[in-house]
């Protein structure tokens, strides 16, 4: 098993950044996988704020909704950020794909990847319970997947306020 790791937490918690700090302690060469979309203009600015805030020293793959593919192709690379599942998976679910069997392929295509793999995700089931049926089917959708991917990972972070708390496995070197 690769040194997988998990990095959850709420929005702006600080996971991007603490991803973002694991994957240059693992090595120079790094790809970012990025499942955003930009749809409109904040989102745009959103996308190439966190591009500069990444600096140098990335390859940057946009893969809104084939990530097996990108985990698959990263084999020159000492290691894969995927930012984020959460994006990935909205995205998956408005083009009527199956999360469930996204997701079995995504762990087929990390457990035959030799390379390490950092997932950042959202922790959404901690708040109220959505109003809307498709919030909830996203919810739920969202939990399983986290749990999913949580269970294929060495480690698990949990980040809140900038602060990380390690859930699984060894603490990743920052």
């Amino acid at each position: 098993m690769t040194a997988d790791v998990l990095v959850l937490g709420g929005a702006r918690s600080g996971k991007s950044n603490l991803a973002l700090r694991i994957a240059e302690r693992i090595g120079p060469r790094r790809r970012f996988v990025a499942t955003a979309e930009a749809f409109d203009a904040e989102m745009a600015d959103r996308i190439a704020r966190h591009r500069r805030e990444r600096g140098t020293g990335w390859d940057t793959l946009e893969a809104p909704l084939d990530l097996p593919a990108a985990v698959e192709s990263a084999v020159e690379v000492d290691v894969v950020l995927i930012d984020c599942l959460t994006l990935w998976l909205s995205n998956l679910m408005f083009a009527g794909r199956d999360p469930a069997e996204a997701t079995a392929a995504l762990m087929a295509a990390m457990h035959a990847s030799g390379t390490p793999v950092i997932l950042v995700s959202n922790e959404v089931g901690l708040g109220l319970v959505p109003e809307t049926p498709l919030g909830r089917a996203f919810r739920d959708a969202q939990g399983r997947l986290n749990q999913a991917v949580a269970a294929r990972c060495r480690s698990v972070v949990f980040v809140a306020a900038g602060l990380s708390l390690s859930l699984k496995g060894p603490a990743p070197e920052t």
